[in-house]
């Protein structure tokens, strides 16, 4: 009982802190309906926050935060910090300066609570380690649904409500941390060298293990970010509530996706888990568009099948760091590997809408196949390595 009950705790948290970074897609909505922020505006302020990740991830990374800090502690500091930023939102001009910073500033004290919460969870592991890190993704992905089903059922709400809403649960989320215990295999802070950022490339495992976690990044907040455009604008031509509803849907897919992807990984092992899912999202994203010409129901269910298949792999990316990084650098390790992830999201979330123009919606999704697939490769090169390494 003190798994599942303090394993809540932790998701919870996660869900209701990250609720600042997803409140943008739902405070956006409200925005551009009432002419007060165009579309492009409203990327910029998407942006804002997956910048303000990277720049955190970054410093707590260089300062060696996520292992030096008690876990918790570091978390409750984030979900403060992030709570604080947003409650400002709805007092300052909803497109100026100081909103984009404001974003910034709640994307980068994400950095003390995403990767951080991977670590806490990992205490409790048992030989479960994939399934207990799915289900934290799982309730990230969930989390990032949720706007989507707001509009869905209810349609815009005022952005004000939006970020106060959400600033408070970021608030609550930091109290509610502060109640979580650690399993029985529990972390001991330690003294931090900046030599040892360069050990998530130094260490081959490791720097596989990374490879592939950026071909997943690649994919995954591009088709996010997208999915819902090409169902609106596309071949399938969906409108309105029912958009939302089904991109709402689509993105929590990777709950389950995630979860039973963890149950596999431990069972049958991380790398092929992982090469399989990938491949699996690679050719849903080289599929859909062509599909959706000629077939514009069974495009639906593909990318039903694609938001459960691009979530898969994801936790076994960092479950596998966790497994061969040096125990007393596991913080910040999974620190740098989210930092490196979420800066390729912003490259792939530009790259799309760029290529759109030249290859339609048919094939716009291809470009994000590129990642997967390489992270096949990345994942047959680390399984190959760790055969190696048991016979040795």
């Amino acid at each position: 009982m003190g798994k599942v009950l303090n394993l809540t705790i932790l998701c919870l948290s996660v869900v209701a802190s990250l609720s600042v970074w997803f409140a943008a897609t739902a405070a956006v909505a409200d925005l551009i309906s009432h002419g007060l922020m165009t579309s492009a505006q409203g990327g910029l302020l998407t942006s804002a926050v997956q910048a303000g990740f990277v720049i955190g991830t970054l410093a707590s990374a260089t300062l060696g935060l996520a292992d030096r800090i008690q876990p918790k502690r570091l978390f409750a500091a984030g979900c403060g910090l992030a709570g604080a930023a947003t409650l400002l939102l709805p007092f300052v001009e909803p497109v100026g300066w100081g909103t984009i910073g404001l974003r910034a500033v709640a994307g980068a004290a994400m950095a003390a609570v995403y990767p951080v919460g991977m670590k806490m969870a990992a205490t409790w592991a048992k030989g479960d380690l994939g399934v207990l890190i799915g289900i934290l993704v799982g309730s990230l992905s969930l989390g990032s649904a949720s706007p989507h089903l707001v509009n869905g059922l209810i349609g815009t709400l005022p952005w004000t409500t939006v970020y106060l809403v959400a600033g408070s649960l970021s608030l609550a989320a930091g109290a509610l941390i502060l109640a979580f215990r650690e399993g029985a295999a529990p972390f001991v802070a330690t003294r931090f060298r900046i030599a040892d950022i360069g050990e998530a490339w130094r260490s081959p495992q490791l720097r596989f293990a990374n490879l592939g976690y950026l071909g997943h990044m690649w994919e995954l907040y591009a088709m996010w970010a997208w999915i819902g455009a090409f169902l609106q604008h596309g071949p399938v031509n969906l409108q309105g509530g029912k958009a939302s509803l089904m991109v709402f849907l689509i993105i929590a897919a990777g709950l389950p996706g995630a979860v039973l992807a963890g149950l596999a990984a431990d069972r049958f092992g991380r790398c092929q888990t992982a090469a399989a899912a990938l491949l699996a999202s690679g050719l849903c994203a080289l599929a859909i568009g062509p599909l959706a010409s000629v077939a514009p129901a069974l495009a639906v269910a593909l990318a039903l099948v694609w938001g459960f298949a691009v979530v898969a792999d994801s936790a076994q990316f960092s479950a596998l760091a966790i497994e061969v990084a040096p125990r007393r650098l596991t913080g910040t390790m999974l620190t740098i590997q989210t930092c490196i992830g979420f800066l390729i999201t912003i490259a792939a979330i530009q790259a799309l809408p760029w290529l759109l123009p030249y290859t339609g919606w048919n094939h716009a999704f291809a470009l994000l196949a590129i990642g997967p697939f390489l992270g096949v490769l990345a994942m047959w090169k680390l399984k190959a390595m760790q055969r190696t390494s048991n016979i040795a």
